[in-house]
């Protein structure tokens, strides 16, 4: 299983990308993969292929209106681990004293 991290904003569109960032939360979301959206990207749970397929996907709508478009990846592929969206916070909240802020919170 795989955790991507990535966030794909499109330059020239003004100071908010919002509307930009939407399409990519809608295509993510119909994918079926659980994922976690923060402030700065999106985490999203699958096998390689299926991840990838969504970035690509997000980049495919982004690129009709955008002529340039930024997409910064990071990826944790594991064997055998699934579940790591929540397992891998939990574990840490169970190491630390007191409450964390995270997008659960």
């Amino acid at each position: 299983m795989v955790l991507l991290e990535f966030s794909m904003t499109p330059l020239g569109k003004g100071e908010s990308v919002s509307p930009y960032v939407a399409r990519s939360v809608e295509i993510i979301s119909q994918s079926g993969l659980d994922y976690r959206l923060h402030a700065m990207g999106t985490v999203i749970e699958g096998e390689w292929d299926e991840v990838m397929a969504v970035v690509t996907k997000c980049y495919e709508a982004m690129s009709v209106d955008c002529d340039r478009v930024t997409c910064s990846v990071k990826i944790d592929a594991r064997r055998g681990a699934s579940g790591r969206l929540v397992s891998k916070v939990r574990s840490i909240e169970d190491k630390v004293a007191g409450d964390l802020k995270t997008s659960e919170s």
